[in-house]
């Protein structure tokens, strides 16, 4: 009690001296009540001393109090103002980067590639209804198809862009030449041009010359005696001396189911004309070209001095056994599967097969040139057996009677001929520009001389003038970033396997293991760098630069002689099949390797001044189709080791023929001048254009994650996704001659460019998304065919 009476007290004594003070400067008993917190009345009034308060305050105080009360909202009020400018400066700065990306990009580049791309597109075509000529219009207008040529597209005009490099250095002086492969590039393109005239000169006599080496023929005055004839003489003369595929083809290559080693392989062959169907389908146009074929030979007969109407009749004869040959021959397009049309026989069971010739002999007499023996167990690999049964049935029947041997050595005699004519003086190269009109529809006469010169020593010593285009055009850090690109396409193809159904994981891991062991090879090999490397590969080549003849003759039996050195050697699978200036790729299934030449890895196809969306629509895609040919339908039949083998799943490969059902129906729904492509023929082409096309999107995409898009190309109304899809597109603008092609649809295992265009973005999702074309477009078809 004591003790609350005095709690009592002492409160009641504060209460009074609250009360009672003067609210001076003094704050400690406002402290100390609010420290002690007692909760009654009286401390409820501490809180409102109101009025009395500013009451009590000195005149100082109160102007003290306004200030600081004043400054207080001075400052609330700047730090508002600062915080409303500095958001509005913020927004300005978001709207400005805004303004400045959607504001298309005017440097010098961005404006001259706007430019190219905008002159081949015509932007009144609907994209969704047309989309090569919505790409290609504008572009085909302006580059109509050269005097002397049958088509010309973007391949062929940068092609030519090269053949000028190549062209500027060979008409240096030859001591200029850094090798001597070199030398004799100029050498051989100095005997096509015929500075001296030592072609005109020499006119027939160089034919004249082989004839007496064949044996002679009937057709002209070279003595020929039937009597002494024999079809297994003159076969090894043609074949194993000149180089000329008749009847059959025969050489060294890698050995399909056991890829590190080279075998004989032996091939159905001697057609002078490109297709079957020239000779079998009796349509307007291929008697066209029979006709004018009859016209050519017995033109050729006549200038090495045969008489008109015999050499007429015994040329007909010819042609007939040439059809005979074409009925026994299998179409291209029923010898898609590899695995059936892989025989490997003896020697010894191939003669028990076709016994028209003595095959061990035949063999014997090639590898004679290469000191090599083959016995009767030799292994060869037979891609047409049935074909060689046939023709030996066929060539019996010729052998039964002397007319009938006379004409199997015209034919023969022919088959040469026809290889060496473009090689004599100009009656015998007129000779032939009218069978050339007929099946292409231009007799090349218009083209100059230095562009067919520069092309033909492109083909027989590629590799030396590669190793001038190389070094004059060619820059090192190109095969760098062809690199970053192939395998950024080589993942996103890979990460597609995941959304494939049709494929069971079994399968897709070792799809997966075949992806990463594709081998890649860019620009060019590094022998060609090497002078001694280079010299020794073309050691054995005699090349003069006035025998223009000879040096054909010796270039076909130096090339037989390269490849018959391969028998039972092992494989190099870093060798290249495709010189370094060539405008193209390829893929190799037995080797698992795809090859992208120096010649292709320029502008309009790659240029590192490009937007990536360019380089991935025009390069990308070319290296997604090279990737994708490793799993089209003959591709996938070859392991990661590059050997002929049962690697998948049977279900899988049931789903993925199935697949392939849709992609053959599509492409032989598209006409062109009246006849449809050939799905089938096309069906490799055109699973590699689909899968090369979707890899190779998603493979930008990829690689455009968390990047700003890149701004605009003047004057394109497109974004870079879109400009991607006509990157692609305008590689294939082009333009063909009707006859061109007609033998195109006949003869190409690609689709004409225009479908190649169509049909890969009609099937792809992502196009149709972009360019928002709704579903029953052509461009956008309900039903879409899928492979990879």
């Amino acid at each position: 009690m004591d003790t609350i009476q005095s709690i009592s007290s002492a409160i009641q004594d504060k209460m009074t001296r609250y009360t009672n003070a003067d609210f001076g400067d003094d704050d400690s008993v406002n402290s100390v009540q609010l420290t002690e917190g007692i909760s009654t009345s009286a401390t409820h009034i501490r809180y409102h001393p109101g009025a009395r308060l500013w009451q009590v305050r000195s005149t100082l105080e109160r102007i003290l109090l306004f200030l600081g009360t004043f400054l207080f909202m001075v400052i609330i009020v700047l730090s508002i103002v600062i915080n409303v400018v500095e958001h509005h400066l913020q927004m300005s700065k978001l709207e400005q980067a805004r303004f400045v990306a959607e504001q298309p990009c005017l440097n010098e580049s961005c404006v001259i590639i706007s430019s190219h791309m905008l002159e081949a597109m015509d932007l009144s075509v609907d994209p969704c209804d047309d989309f090569y000529a919505y790409s290609c219009n504008g572009w085909v207008k302006a580059n109509p198809i050269p005097d002397g040529k049958s088509n010309w597209g973007t391949f062929m005009k940068l092609e030519q862009q090269n053949w000028l490099v190549i062209k500027t250095v060979l008409e240096q002086p030859i001591d200029t030449f850094k090798s001597k492969a070199e030398q004799k590039a100029k050498m051989y393109y100095e005997s096509c041009l015929d500075t001296n005239d030592t072609v005109e000169t020499l006119g027939a006599e160089p034919m004249f010359d082989l004839l007496r080496k064949l044996g002679g023929w009937n057709i002209t005055d070279a003595p020929f005696n039937i009597s002494k004839w024999t079809l297994q003489n003159t076969l090894e003369i043609v074949q194993n001396k000149y180089g000329v595929g008749a009847l059959f083809s025969y050489g060294v290559g890698e050995d399909d189911r056991n890829s590190s080693r080279h075998v004989l392989q032996i091939d159905q062959s001697g057609l002078a004309l490109p297709t079957r169907d020239n000779y079998l389908n009796k349509t307007a146009d291929h008697i066209k070209v029979l006709n004018a074929y009859l016209e050519y030979m017995t033109k050729v007969g006549v200038l090495l001095g045969g008489d008109l109407n015999a050499t007429k009749k015994q040329m007909e004869d010819v042609i007939q056994f040439e059809t005979k040959l074409a009925n026994i021959t299998t179409p291209s397009d029923l010898r898609r599967d590899e695995e059936s049309l892989y025989h490997l026989m003896t020697v010894a069971e191939l003669q028990e097969k076709a016994n028209f010739i003595d095959w061990r002999q035949f063999f014997e007499n090639a590898m004679k040139v290469v000191q090599k023996k083959i016995s009767s167990k030799q292994q060869i690999v037979v891609y047409a057996p049935d074909y060689l049964g046939n023709l030996t049935n066929l060539i019996n029947d010729y052998q039964n009677t002397t007319e009938g041997r006379i004409i199997l050595n015209n034919y023969l005699v022919w088959q040469t001929v026809k290889v060496f004519t473009l090689c004599l003086s100009k009656p015998f190269r007129d000779a032939y520009k009218g069978l050339r009109t007929a099946l292409m529809g231009s007799d090349g006469a218009d083209e100059p001389q230095w562009r067919y010169c520069i092309q033909d020593t492109n083909n027989v010593l590629g590799f030396a003038l590669g190793a001038i285009f190389v070094r004059e055009v060619f820059h090192s850090d190109s095969k760098e970033q062809a690199e970053v690109m192939i395998n950024n396409v080589r993942d996103a193809f890979k990460r597609n396997f995941q959304n494939l159904n049709w494929m069971d994981e079994d399968t897709r891991k070792v799809a997966i293991d075949k992806a990463d062991a594709i081998s890649d090879m860019i620009g060019y090999p590094e022998f060609i760098k090497n002078v001694n490397h280079l010299d020794e590969r073309f050691d054995n080549l005699t090349v003069r630069s006035d025998r223009y003849f000879e040096n054909n003759v010796n270039i076909n039996y130096y090339n037989l002689k390269k490849n018959l050195e391969k028998i039972n050697e092992p494989v190099n699978k870093t060798t290249w099949s495709m010189v370094p200036s060539t405008v193209n790729a390829y893929y190799t299934p037995t080797k698992n390797q795809m090859v992208f030449p120096a010649g292709i890895l320029q502008n309009p196809f790659y240029d590192p001044r490009f937007p990536d969306s360019l380089n991935y629509g025009a390069m990308g895609v070319v290296m997604g189709h090279e990737l994708t040919h490793g799993f089209d339908d003959q591709g996938r039949q070859y392991d990661k080791n590059g050997n002929l083998n049962h690697w998948w799943n049977n279900k899988t490969v049931e789903r993925f023929k199935e697949r392939t059902k849709c992609v053959v129906q599509q492409y032989n729904n598209y006409k062109i001048n009246g006849k449809n492509v050939n799905g089938n023929q096309t069906l490799g082409e055109n699973i590699a254009d689909n899968g090369g096309l979707k890899a190779a999107y998603h493979a930008y995409m990829d690689m455009m994650k968390n990047k700003q898009e890149p701004r605009k190309l003047p004057g394109l109304p497109l974004n870079h996704r879109q400009l991607f899809f006509v990157a692609f597109a305008q590689v294939w603008c082009s333009a063909f001659t009707k006859e061109a092609t007609n033998l195109e649809i006949e003869k190409d295992t690609h689709s004409p460019a225009k479908f190649r265009v169509i049909g890969a973005l009609s099937n792809l999702r992502e196009f149709s998304d972009e360019f928002q074309c709704k579903v029953g477009t052509r461009m956008n078809p309900e039903k879409k065919c899928e492979v990879w």
